[in-house]
């Protein structure tokens, strides 16, 4: 499809509607990201609340790196650059930590009787 390049500037009808196709789709997937890293960060809380009552470390470099190697792995099959991937990984990952660091502040602080 080519625009139409009249004199008003105004864009072929069918340039338009495949536009507005593209974007609803765009936008499908931007809200099934949001709602999948919502179920992530739900259960990243609950790992979070683990490993304070157990005085585990808030970062697992381990895990981590075989996150990341796995991570960029599935980004090299579906055709994603390897690099962006892992720069979201490590983005996600230092939010995990980042919450998990508060979890276990907040729970050396409560109190042992009343338990919160």
């Amino acid at each position: 499809m080519t625009t139409s390049t009249t004199g008003t500037g105004d864009v072929d009808p069918a340039v338009r509607e495949e536009l507005a196709r593209l974007r609803d789709s765009i936008d499908n997937i931007d809200a099934a990201v949001v709602h999948m890293l919502a179920e992530r960060f739900k259960c990243t809380q609950q790992v979070g609340h683990l490993k304070a009552r157990h005085q585990l470390p808030p970062a697992d470099p381990a895990r981590e790196a075989r996150q990341i190697a796995r991570l960029r792995s599935l980004a090299e099959s579906a055709k994603l650059d390897p690099a962006f991937a892992e720069k979201f990984l490590n983005f996600i990952i230092a939010e995990v930590i980042r919450h998990h660091e508060r979890i276990a502040d907040d729970a050396l602080g409560a109190s042992p009787v009343t338990g919160g």
